[in-house]
């Protein structure tokens, strides 16, 4: 759990610092540059910057231990950061969207060189940000972690569609080739629509989690062929399972021979939790009912 919390402030103030960097950089060279691509960017990382925050801020509440007043753990604090992360980058993708589409209603000129190759700096940036963030939230299955990698993710597509609009501009503009000097408002629109890929994805997981919604199907029937390897248990009536943010609780329940005694049927529940829990060490609880089973006949 420490190691988990310190890797996640680690990304996170990796992310911070980067981030910023890099806003300045495409805000600055964007504005001055005359690139609307470019600064729409700069805009993505700015959101970044305000993201990797929050994280930093609900790290340490997300790895508290479980309490009276929050039995279930503290989890769910890191759902809510993808979530406000998610509403943040509806909103930018909004912003970019008008102003590229303003932007066809102005005189146009073509932006400077020097913003494509601070596009194609912060598309190799991201490329390494995005891989390493991902890791670590799959290592430690971090929702707050995966926010970022998404971010990062966004900004991949988002700086080369930046790069390739501005070179677009350009030549637009060299070779007297009209509707290519739209490119960087065009290129501006596409990362607009990329950053609201990236905020629906987001905010659909994370509603899913807050109403509670069972995982998925597959792993489902991973943990049933688990269960059904013991054979006391005549039957499963129910299972469910649900993310807590990086940990999974599962409801269960069993039906076993109506004669077991109260303490078989806790060494079995028992027996069943442990190896659930050692299989999969995402499952931070299993709750598991006992229903008496009466062979055929009998009552």
């Amino acid at each position: 759990m420490v190691m988990r919390e310190a890797l996640a402030k680690k990304i996170a103030w990796i992310s911070v610092i980067s981030n910023l960097i890099l806003t300045l950089g495409k805000i600055i060279i964007g504005w001055y540059g005359n690139s609307d691509a470019v600064f729409a960017d700069g805009i993505h990382s700015a959101a970044d910057v305000f993201a990797s925050v929050i994280v930093l801020l609900v790290i340490k509440i997300a790895n508290k231990p479980a309490d009276k007043e929050h039995p279930y753990g503290h989890g769910k604090a890191e759902v809510l950061v993808s979530e406000i992360v998610g509403i943040l980058l509806l909103l930018v993708s909004i912003y970019v969207v008008y102003e590229g589409i303003a932007g066809f209603f102005h005189e146009v000129e073509s932006p400077s060189i020097l913003a494509m190759w601070v596009a194609v700096f912060s598309f190799v940036a991201k490329i390494i940000l995005y891989r390493s963030s991902l890791l670590v939230a799959q290592q430690y299955s971090s929702k707050a972690i995966e926010a970022i990698a998404f971010d990062h993710k966004a900004d991949i597509v988002a700086s080369i569609a930046a790069a390739v609009g501005v070179l677009l501009s350009i030549i637009g503009e060299q070779f007297d080739l009209f509707f290519f000097l739209y490119g960087d408002k065009l290129a501006s629109i596409f990362v607009a629509y990329l950053i609201f890929r990236i905020a629906k994805d987001m905010l659909t997981e994370a509603f899913d989690i807050l109403l509670e919604r069972n995982i998925n199907t597959e792993t489902i029937q991973e943990y049933v062929a688990i269960i059904n390897q013991f054979p006391e248990v005549k039957r499963i009536d129910r299972i469910r399972a649900r993310e807590h943010g990086h940990y999974v609780l599962v409801d269960l329940r069993i039906a076993i021979d109506h004669e077991k005694t109260i303490k078989e049927g806790h060494d079995l529940a028992k027996a069943i939790k442990e190896k659930l829990m050692n299989h999969y060490d995402n499952i931070h609880e299993v709750l598991i009912h006992l229903n008496p089973y009466f062979p055929k006949g009998k009552n």
